[in-house]
């Protein structure tokens, strides 16, 4: 039986069931994967790399230990697609930028590691906005990817290529980082699930750093049950990783489907304003009248210092962003350009030819907020907005179970359409920067789509590490839709 013929096997779930019962083969499995990523990458550029042989001797192990009645784990044979700034032993990881071109670590990540371990077979490395700077992914150093929805779209960045591998079926399951919405705003428009967890619920260690302290690894899957099932194989304490969170790691499938009459849901008005697609704000309500209908209770709340997200954001990430990227010099790490004649214009020539326009305004812009005579005018002062953002969402739970909003203000837009204005692009994350700098989960799911077709996400935002909620509301919503 090959993979195409076997019933019920296009999930996490029923994949991992079938291989680890002997009805499949994971060869199988990842044959129909690569089948597929054969007829569309070419269209669609998800990815920066293309690991078939070593995939094939990882699929060939868990054959191997299913036929000696052995249990190759809970994600047996799922053909996964991992995000290009998750270190990869012996794969080139690039962070689609061309100052890594061809470095390949001696180590995975751990989430890589443990994804390998439960029997998960990675078929890739993801295209990405360079070193994930970017809401579209066509800040890419290789080439843009392209919506699997429509093709003239963006797929939404920086974790664009984990998107689209979903939403084209190249992939079961895929990982993305997400420092301010990268996981959420592309799964959004790509119209699939992609959820953050909580800052150290997941170990960032092996994942390249952008903004240390908003950086986050999460999971993308066709359906909430698919992403849940990613999140427990990934989640919990790493000792080599010291923002790791040593808090007990429970059963994300337990919520899954319970009831949710009964709950409170809050509906902050900060984010259904001013510059709002309607078509968007039409099908997010509809998504909220679902919830009431199971009989939730919506509560109107407030989030006020959420008008603020985006300058602070900015300010945080950027200079975050200009410290972790100081290493790349053509001496320590990157590219070396061999034109320069003293070490000022080899470090020169090395970033001018190795990063691309938009990672250097980063560094311009992070840099000049932590210069002497303006951190305390910029760094210092976002800083403390930051905790009055976070504020805003402690005295929210108070009050309610779970908090949503839509997940991007418009639906997906046009290849080039914001390329030439950085403000544009960089308000796509409006909605979504706010639970990286709380550092609290959040998740989008699909929740209707634009007269043009185009995908619609919803947002579903939960207290620290109660990702079992954002789960369990975020089910009713799919399955209520789904009806």
């Amino acid at each position: 039986m090959t993979a195409r013929q076997a019933p019920g096997i296009g999930s996490v779930a029923g994949i991992a069931a079938a291989v680890r019962s002997g009805e499949i083969s994971a060869r199988s499995v990842l044959q129909s994967s690569l089948e597929r990523v054969a007829d569309l990458e070419a269209d669609l550029h998800c990815f920066n790399a293309i690991t078939a042989e070593k995939a094939m001797a990882d699929a060939d192990a868990v054959d191997r230990l299913v036929g000696s009645g052995l249990d190759p784990g809970p994600l047996a044979g799922v053909p996964v697609a991992l995000k290009d700034n998750l270190c990869t032993e012996g794969i080139p990881t690039t962070c689609s930028s061309r100052i890594l071109a061809g470095w390949m670590p001696p180590y995975d990540a751990t989430v890589v590691s443990r994804l390998r371990c439960a029997g998960a077979v990675p078929v890739g490395k993801t295209n990405l906005d360079e070193f994930a700077m970017g809401s579209s992914n066509e800040n890419s150093g290789f080439h843009p990817v392209h919506n699997p929805r429509d093709r003239s779209r963006v797929p939404g960045g920086s974790s664009g290529g984990s998107a689209a591998v979903i939403a084209a079926g190249t992939a079961v399951a895929s990982i993305g980082s997400d420092t301010g919405g990268s996981i959420r705003q592309p799964a959004a428009f790509c119209g699939v699930v992609g959820l953050k967890p909580t800052y150290g619920r997941v170990s960032r260690y092996g994942l390249i750093a952008f903004a240390s302290s908003l950086d986050h690894v999460g999971p993308f899957g066709k359906s909430v049950k698919d992403t849940a099932l990613m999140l427990q194989q990934m989640a919990g304490r790493e000792p080599l990783d010291s923002t790791s969170a040593d808090v007990p790691v429970p059963n994300y499938l337990d919520q899954i489907g319970q009831p949710v009459r009964g709950l409170r849901i809050g509906v902050p008005e900060e984010y259904f304003g001013e510059g709002l697609d309607p078509e968007v704000r039409s099908a997010v309500e509809a998504g909220i009248q679902e919830l009431a209908k199971a009989g939730c209770e919506i509560v109107p709340i407030s989030l006020p210092y959420s008008k603020y997200a985006i300058p602070t954001y900015y300010v945080v990430a950027t200079a975050e962003a200009s410290s972790n990227l100081a290493r790349y010099d053509g001496v320590r790490y990157g590219v070396r350009a061999r034109e320069g004649k003293t070490l000022a214009e080899m470090y020169r020539r090395t970033r001018d030819a190795g990063f691309g326009a938009e990672v250097k305004r980063r560094i311009m812009l992070g840099t000049y907020v932590l210069s002497a005579g303006y951190y305390d005018a910029y760094y210092l002062k976002a800083q403390r907005v930051r905790r009055l953002l976070a504020s805003d969402f402690d005295r929210a739970f108070t009050k309610v179970d779970a908090i949503v909003t839509p997940t991007t203000p418009t639906p997906a837009f046009k290849l080039g359409e914001k390329m030439d204005d950085p403000l544009a692009m960089y308000l796509a994350d409006i909605f979504t920067v706010t639970a990286n700098l709380a550092g609290i989960p959040g998740m989008s799911i699909p929740c209707g789509k634009s007269r043009e077709g185009l995908p619609i996400g919803m947002q579903i935002l939960g207290k620290h590490f109660d990702e079992p909620m954002v789960l369990r509301v975020g089910h009713a919503v799919e399955h209520a839709m789904a009806g």
